[in-house]
């Protein structure tokens, strides 16, 4: 999530509870979210969640992973205290106040960098420029898995997903910068990562995933 004044809700608490009360219920974001917990290696050491909200995929991510250290970025102050309560005495989950609108700090590497519904906040150019800064983290043969809500090809398209998802379009988030898949895909592979795919896509939510060839320093 970005701090530039369309995103600035996402600093209240009143939204952001509005936002946790529903996240769950989402149609097919669980089916989405276990297709990304597969892509990630259950042996990697170091993951990186980007946008990480309250902490739901470092969460799942710990599941089959007991012994992964866990770094979750985010700007908001009521999603960070939010994540804080969930990973409260845990040391191996470090939480980073972080505006993703700004490069991404020294963090070491890690062996998966990973998102959910965050970085579609950001302008496109800014998003480009993070799948580099991504790359860049990544030790070889690290993946970044990023699920994502995505631009529809058709108007027609964006109101069934509204439809599906049991929302009105006029409480649309205003901070959304949606982008097409094809677009995104294409950045990766220009970036230098391998295997680029839309790995599971519903409507407006999918998984873009790829990894960085194992010889990349």
């Amino acid at each position: 999530m970005m701090s530039d004044r369309p995103a600035a809700e996402w600093t209240t608490a009143e939204h952001v509870l509005r936002y946790l009360d529903r996240a769950d219920a989402y149609p097919r974001r669980a089916e989405g979210e276990r297709v990304l917990l597969e892509q990630v290696p259950r042996g990697a050491p170091r993951i990186l969640d980007l946008g990480t909200g309250d902490g739901r995929l470092l969460a799942l991510l710990r599941v089959d992973r007991p012994e992964m250290i866990g770094v979750g970025l985010d700007f908001s102050d009521p999603m960070l205290e939010a994540a804080g309560e969930r990973f409260a005495g845990d040391e191996r989950i470090e939480l980073v106040k972080h505006d993703l609108a700004r490069p991404l700090p020294a963090l070491g590497r890690f062996d998966a960098v990973v998102s959910s519904m965050a970085i579609h906040h950001l302008e496109h150019e800014r998003k480009r420029a993070l799948f580099g800064e991504v790359f860049d983290l990544l030790a070889p043969g690290g993946v970044f898995a990023n699920f994502e809500h995505v631009a529809s090809p058709t108007r027609r398209l964006h109101l069934a997903f509204y439809a599906a998802i049991g929302e009105p379009l006029e409480d649309e988030d205003p901070s959304d910068r949606l982008l097409d898949v094809e677009s995104q895909l294409v950045w990766l592979r220009e970036l230098g990562f391998d295997d680029v795919d839309c790995y599971w896509k519903w409507l407006e939510m999918a998984l873009l995933v790829g990894v960085k060839p194992a010889e990349a320093v």
